[in-house]
C-alpha cells in the first residue's frame, strides 16, 4: 500500500469516529451469496460534513449503507436522486472546490433504447425506454456540459451486457446472464425467451475492468467510450454453452408483454474508439462462462 494509506479494522466504533472527518465514503462490501451487512446507519450519515460524497458499490448486494437501495420503476423519484442528482452534485463539488481531478462516469447501453441501425457507436442517437436509461443519459450530458463550460476533466463510458464473478446472480432483473449461468450451475432449468433468437453484445467483467483502466489512463477529456465485444452473441448459443458446461437444461418460453415495451432488441456495439487508445478484448464468452462457473464452485454458492 502507498505510504499515505492507513488501514484500520472495520467496526462500528472506527467507522463512527472517522465519518465526521470524511470527504468521500465508499462502501465496497462483498459476501458471496449473501446480502451485504448494513455498516453505516442513517443516523451516522447525519454526523458527516455537508458536501461529503457517499458511494455504495455494494448496492446490488443490498447495500452496506442503510439509506441505499436498488432503483426501480416503482420509485422513479429515487432514481433521479441517486443517479442524475448525485452526478450533478459531484460535478458541482468539483467545480466549486476547484479540484484538479478526472471524473469518470459509468453508464449503460440502456440509454440507447432500441437502435435503428447496427452496430451502435458513440454517435448513435439515444431514445431510452426506461427511467433508469433517461437518468443515465442525463448524467452523461451533465458531464459534457461541465467539461465544455467549466473545463472539468470528465469522461463517460457505456458498458454492454457484462457478466462474470462477483456480479449479482440470484435475480434475473439485475444481471440476466449471470442469473442464467447460476441456474445452469445448480442444474435447474434455464429459461430463455423466444427460442433465443436474439443477440446481445456480451462482455466478460475482466475486459470491462481493463477497458475502464484504459479510459482512465488514455481517455480524452470530454469524450464518451463504449466498452463492448463488438460481437453478436445469440442467446440460443448461450443456451448451448450452458448445456455443454453444466447439467442445466434450456427451456424456451415466450417473452412477456412488459419485456417487449422496454427491451432494446438486437444489440451490438462498435468498440473501435476504445481500441484506438490501446485496449483489446481478451476473454471469449465461453471462457468467461467457465470462469464464472468456477467462481460459483470455489465459493460453494
Amino acid at each position: 500500500m502507498p505510504k499515505n494509506v492507513r488501514t484500520i479494522y472495520s467496526n462500528q466504533y472506527n467507522i463512527q469516529e472517522l465519518l465526521p472527518k470524511t470527504d468521500l465514503l465508499i462502501g465496497a462490501v462483498l459476501i458471496p451469496g449473501a446480502k451485504a451487512p448494513s455498516l453505516v446507519s442513517r443516523k451516522m450519515l447525519g454526523d458527516m460534513q455537508k458536501g461529503t460524497v457517499v458511494v455504495d458499490v455494494a448496492v446490488d448486494q443490498g447495500g452496506c449503507i442503510e439509506t441505499c437501495k436498488p432503483t426501480t420503476h416503482e420509485d422513479p423519484i429515487y432514481d433521479v436522486d441517486v443517479n442524475t442528482k448525485s452526478t450533478l452534485c459531484i460535478l458541482e463539488t468539483i467545480k466549486q472546490s476547484k479540484l484538479k481531478t478526472r471524473f469518470i462516469l459509468g453508464s449503460t447501453f440502456i440509454v440507447v433504447g432500441k437502435p435503428e441501425t447496427l452496430p451502435v457507436t458513440e454517435d448513435t442517437d439515444c431514445n431510452p425506454s426506461t427511467v433508469y436509461g433517461i437518468n443515465r443519459l442525463a448524467s452523461e450530458y451533465f458531464c459534457k456540459v461541465y467539461h465544455n463550460m467549466y473545463d472539468i476533466d470528465a469522461i463517460s463510458f457505456r458498458i454492454t451486457n457484462a457478466f462474470g464473478p462477483r456480479e449479482k446472480y440470484l435475480t434475473p432483473t439485475k444481471n440476466a446472464l449471470n442469473y442464467l449461468i447460476y441456474q445452469a450451475y445448480k442444474g435447474k432449468d434455464v429459461t430463455i425467451y423466444d427460442e433465443g433468437k436474439f443477440f446481445r453484445d456480451v462482455i466478460f467483467v475482466n475486459d470491462v475492468i481493463s477497458g475502464i483502466n484504459t479510459i482512465i489512463k488514455n481517455g480524452e477529456s470530454g469524450n464518451l467510450y463504449w466498452i463492448s465485444s463488438n460481437k453478436k452473441t445469440w442467446f440460443y448459443e448461450i443456451g448451448k454453452l450452458l448445456e455443454e458446461l453444466t447439467t442445466g437444461r434450456v427451456k424456451y418460453v415466450e417473452s412477456p408483454s412488459y419485456n417487449n415495451k422496454v427491451d432494446v432488441g438486437n444489440f451490438v456495439v462498435d468498440n473501435s474508439k476504445l481500441q484506438s487508445i490501446g485496449w483489446k478484448i481478451e476473454t471469449s464468452v465461453k471462457d468467461g462462462i467457465k470462469e464464472t462457473l468456477d467462481y460459483f464452485k470455489s465459493n460453494s454458492l
